[in-house]
């Protein structure tokens, strides 16, 4: 099986108060659609544009299990993994784009 790039982010409104959760192949281009309001609903409905966490996987299966493993959890556990990669909730939209 042949490994590709994965990602589940977190992406927040820009007083913190919401969270987004999802999967994609390409981070930079989902921050840009999240960014620009082209993801529809829920995202857009809630102003859902910085990014404030990634985990990257190789398998497909991976970040999905992991996707939905974060969506169970209660608000209080995301806030704390988001702490632990990203303690000041900087928003990573731009050091995305340039680093990946």
């Amino acid at each position: 099986m042949k490994d590709h790039n994965y990602f589940i982010y977190i992406v927040t409104n820009k007083n913190k108060t919401v969270l987004y959760i999802g999967v994609t192949n390409d981070l930079q281009r989902r921050t840009f659609e999240h960014e620009n309001e082209l993801i529809p609903k829920f995202s857009k409905k809630y102003n859902c544009r910085h990014l404030v966490y990634y985990e990257h996987f190789h398998q497909i299966e991976y970040a999905i299990a992991r996707e939905k493993e974060i969506k169970k959890w209660r608000r209080e556990k995301k806030e704390n993994l988001i702490n632990q990669f990203n303690p000041k909730w900087n928003f990573l939209n731009s050091k995305i784009y340039e680093a990946l």
